[in-house]
């Protein structure tokens, strides 16, 4: 499963892409507003920082708006994904943009249908929210392997980006439903590594070593 990192903190980027913990990135308006920084600006320092998508999304509701900002959006480097919200006039745009080659991304997934649309529309990436559905108390892990099986069954080509992920549990919970990719915060991959039984056992070595008095250099 590729790791995509859910923000415009190149800094953070940087730490995990320097360890191999990044295939790409995704923002969004809020992320962005977050960053102080102009959108353009800060998405192009995270274009040329990493290799992978670049998620980059648009502002405008109707689709010939949606369009024209995408075409902007792209035209910052080749690794932009244009983000578009999963909408009748999201769909349109998302057709239109790539049909021109460009990678898209339909974001704001909370079901199984709006998935396959995005599919039949020449999605790149569908992203479906874990978190937000499971908010409302509805299981988003449950979606992910309903659009799993939809996308089997038909061999689309688009890629399942699960999303709103919360915790490190979502992580390899995607993973083994068969997600493409998942994006989520720093601190949620960083999670990764954390466990209470590694800690406790690292304390127990550490005692150890300070009691035999063990030097290495």
């Amino acid at each position: 499963m590729k790791f995509f990192v859910d923000t415009a903190d190149i800094a953070a980027i940087a730490e995990l892409n320097d360890l191999g913990m990044v295939d790409g990135v995704t923002t969004n308006p809020s992320i962005i507003a977050k960053s102080g920084r102009d959108i353009l600006e800060v998405t192009k320092e995270i274009c040329d920082l990493v290799e992978g998508p670049v998620s980059a999304e648009v502002v405008a509701l109707d689709a010939d708006s949606m369009i024209t900002e995408g075409r902007k959006l792209a035209e910052i480097a080749e690794n932009i994904a244009v983000k578009v919200p999963l909408t009748w006039d999201g769909l349109k745009a998302c057709k239109v943009l790539s049909g021109e080659g460009k990678m898209v991304n339909v974001t704001l997934c909370f079901s199984a249908n709006q998935a396959l649309l995005a599919a039949k529309a020449g999605a790149t990436f569908i992203s479906p929210f874990i978190g937000r559905l499971d908010d409302i108390n509805l299981d988003g892990l449950e979606l992910i392997s309903d659009i799993r099986d939809i996308y089997d069954n038909y061999g689309f080509d688009t890629q399942i980006l699960a999303a709103s992920i919360r915790n490190a549990n979502h992580m390899s919970d995607c993973a083994k439903i068969g997600a493409d990719v998942a994006t989520a915060p720093p601190a949620v991959i960083k999670a990764m590594a954390n466990h209470v039984l590694t800690d406790k056992g690292l304390a127990g070595f550490m005692a150890d070593i300070a009691k035999a008095g063990i030097k290495i250099v």
